[in-house]
């Protein structure tokens, strides 16, 4: 037991204090929250957008569907198979050697700047099919006369859908968008296989150097747990403030 407790002191004292290792962790939870931070942003962007044309097309008669609202459903749905049909490392590995170098040519050096920019699109890309389909589903919730109400108050359907039924359907969807943003921060760690130094690839490089694997893969399970159940937390607040401005 003695030796045991020796060589985990050994081990944090090689993890965190020798060569300063400790910051493979400070940036590695900088870049983990970042590329979190804006895959979420733009997941959002596109789950609204897609949500929205989907809903739109659902909720139209068969006979009034336009061509180009036909057109883009498809494209939508196309989309929402693809993406959650998929893995997450599959996609992110075809972003950073497949698209990535045909969007960008003159950006395929493996730099930080490139790699978070691409780690947050795969994982914008990703989050936005699983976003779609739970805005949709707070849309779908809500009532067609509010629709209709809103509608004969002379509003267009974007005003309706933005004044109106997306700021109600948020508040019955917010707990599964916290379940998403949590899955997302958790994901991120994937991010090891295209080389970016974030809190995983952070413990693989101290354990690669030090050949103590104990202490940096528990001391990121610990961070990664404190950062979830912090979000938990200030999800569980927003969701109450939300029930409170209800009552009233």
């Amino acid at each position: 037991m003695e030796a045991w407790w020796q060589g985990v002191q050994k081990g944090f004292y090689q993890t965190f204090i020798l060569k300063d290792n400790y910051m493979y962790f400070v940036k590695g939870i900088r870049i983990t929250l970042l590329v979190t931070v804006l895959a979420l942003v733009l997941g959002l962007v596109l789950g609204v957008l897609v949500a929205v044309i989907r809903s739109a097309h659902d909720q139209q008669p068969e006979n009034r569907r336009g061509i180009l609202l036909r057109i883009f459903n498809g494209i939508c749905k196309l989309y929402l198979t693809v993406v959650r049909g998929t893995p997450m490392m599959v996609q992110l590995l075809i972003m950073w050697f497949v698209i990535w170098p045909v969007l960008f040519p003159g950006a395929t050096r493996a730099t930080d700047g490139n790699l978070i920019r691409c780690a947050v699109l795969a994982f914008g890309v990703n989050s936005g099919a699983y976003v779609a389909e739970i805005v949709r589903s707070g849309i779908m919730s809500i009532d067609k006369g509010q629709m209709e109400a809103g509608r004969s108050l002379g509003l267009t359907y974007v005003s309706t859908m933005r004044h109106v039924i997306i700021p109600q359907a948020f508040k019955n969807v917010l707990p599964a968008l916290g379940n998403e943003l949590i899955t997302l921060l958790k994901e991120t760690s994937i991010v090891t296989v295209i080389g970016l130094k974030d809190l995983t690839k952070g413990a693989m490089i101290i354990q690669a150097n030090t050949y103590q694997a104990l202490v940096p893969f528990i001391a990121i399970a610990v961070m990664y747990l404190v950062m979830v159940l912090f979000l938990s937390w200030l999800l569980g607040k927003m969701e109450r403030r939300l029930r409170k401005s209800d009552i009233r």
